[in-house]
């Protein structure tokens, strides 16, 4: 059955397409490649900048060595107690030699970056660009800013041997579920996630075990897929006692870096 477009109601012409942070009135970008088909133009135009933005994260990321990745919200100020929890956590990653990687922004990405800022191990920092702009927070040695969020994950995922998940909103949840998903999927493998606060994540792990896994949406043996602890040495143990054996603090085949490739 086909449905007829109503005559009585035209459709209202579309404000001009442009980018991020453009004048009023006009419709974002990034917006308009996600409301369905448009034309072919847009759309190969789209694809090209979405690769270039890939292109653009991997040169930027290739050598910046071990990487844990520290999730969370960006909410939380500096004398919250998850801030500080996740400053000391970082702060004892990075005397490991982990380099710390966030989201760049503030919150608990600031506390992470700030903690590998306070024994001079490196921070680096994949902030997303925002009509609200998230501006970088100030403790970062290398950022790279980018429009999609999705090439965001893939960087924060690809280039890290462990991750910190501490207490955050939508965001944190989509990329501790997809992170997850990925171990789940082997997609990547052994990769440890610590969950850090207790508390604050205690409701969602009674959900996972008494409705998913009784309902089999789950398997009981996922929940073996993450640790969760307040205490930042623990977590830095954990991390340390599964990733540097398996790992080392190499990363993977060693791979020069080329003069002609702007390296």
């Amino acid at each position: 059955m086909s449905i007829e477009p109503s005559s009585s109601a035209p459709h209202e012409p579309r404000p001009p397409v442009a980018e991020v942070g453009s004048l009023p009135g006009t419709v974002p970008a990034e917006l308009q490649f996600l409301e369905g088909p448009q034309s072919r133009l847009f759309e190969a135009i789209r694809a090209w900048k979405i690769l270039v933005e890939f292109i653009r994260g991997f040169r930027t990321l290739h050598f910046v060595g071990p990487c844990v990745t520290v999730f969370g919200s960006a909410r939380f100020k500096e004398d919250h107690r998850y801030y500080r929890m996740g400053r000391e956590v970082a702060r004892r990653l990075a005397l490991s030699g982990f380099t710390i990687m966030t989201g760049g922004g503030p919150g608990i990405m600031e506390a992470a970056n700030r903690g590998a800022r306070d024994v001079r191990g490196r921070s680096i920092g994949c902030n997303i660009v925002l009509p609200m702009e998230q501006a970088p927070n100030p403790y970062i040695d290398l950022c790279i800013e980018f429009r999609y969020f999705f090439v965001r994950k893939v960087m924060l995922v690809k280039y890290s041997y462990a991750f910190v998940v501490l207490p955050g909103g939508f965001g944190t949840m989509d990329e501790l579920f997809e992170t997850l998903t990925l171990i789940q999927t082997n997609k990547i493998r052994d990769f440890p996630v610590v969950l850090m606060g207790r508390e604050y994540w205690q409701p969602m792990l009674d959900f996972l075990r008494q409705r998913m896994v009784a309902e089999g949406t789950i398997d009981a043996a996922d929940l073996d897929r993450f640790t969760v602890t307040d205490d930042p040495a623990e977590a830095a143990r954990q991390i340390g006692m599964i990733a540097l054996p398996k790992f080392g603090l190499g990363y993977g085949a060693k791979v020069r870096r080329r003069w002609y490739l702007g390296e």
